[in-house]
């Protein structure tokens, strides 16, 4: 029939408009630092994939495009602040000798800068009612860091010294930065460096 308009194909769910696909790795980037600032602000609980997508610029199916469900969000959310890719050779790049030192302060670092300490407040928050949360905690924490330095190590029982490791470091978090506990809040960061490298180095090089 001459003159009828084309066939307009309708999404799926989920999929996003061609023209918001084009946009590719600057908008994913956009909606993952969206939603590290909601998830820090609001918490696990009270966010949503469409506040997030609000708050991006974009709409919610193409979230889900990206980043599929909630959690996958909140992993890649946090990530964003860890950065393993970037950390694990940052660590282990000059060897065994240090590298206690060199853990703590890039932990320490993290948590110091009020960037950063925002969304991992959440996640260890959530994590201690949300498995989810919990899992994104094991996974970037352990599994992403400190089981790769460890392997990078080439010492016997990697992973029990990277849960070792872990305690350590999330249990002077929970104490410094979400309880608050004096004097260890307000102590110098260089101070708790300096104290805990060392046990943290025995842990991951020590026979």
């Amino acid at each position: 029939m001459s003159g009828a308009e084309p066939v307009r194909r309708r999404r799926g769910p989920g999929r996003p408009r061609q023209d918001e696909a084009e946009e590719g790795p600057g908008t994913q980037e956009r909606i993952r630092l969206a939603a590290r600032e909601v998830f820090a602000e609001r918490g696990y609980d009270k966010t949503s994939v469409r506040g997030i997508a609000k708050v991006a610029g974009v709409d919610p199916a193409l979230v889900h495009h990206y980043f599929g469900s909630k959690d996958d969000l909140f992993a890649a959310a946090i990530e964003v602040t860890m950065e393993p890719a970037l950390v694990v050779p940052a660590v282990v790049g000059e060897g065994p000798d240090g590298i206690g030192e060199r853990l703590a302060r890039y932990f320490l670092g993290v948590w110091e800068n009020p960037a950063t300490r925002a969304p991992l407040l959440a996640v260890i928050r959530s994590a201690l009612t949300h498995e989810a949360a919990a899992t994104v905690l094991r996974t970037l924490i352990l599994r992403r860091v400190l089981e790769r330095v460890a392997a990078d190590l080439d010492v016997p029982e990697p992973t029990f010294r990277a849960e070792l490791a872990a305690s350590h470091l999330i249990g002077i978090a929970m104490v410094r930065y979400v309880v608050r506990m004096e004097p260890l809040a307000s102590a110098d960061p260089e101070e708790i460096v300096a104290l805990v490298a060392p046990t943290l180095q025995r842990y991951l090089t020590e026979a």
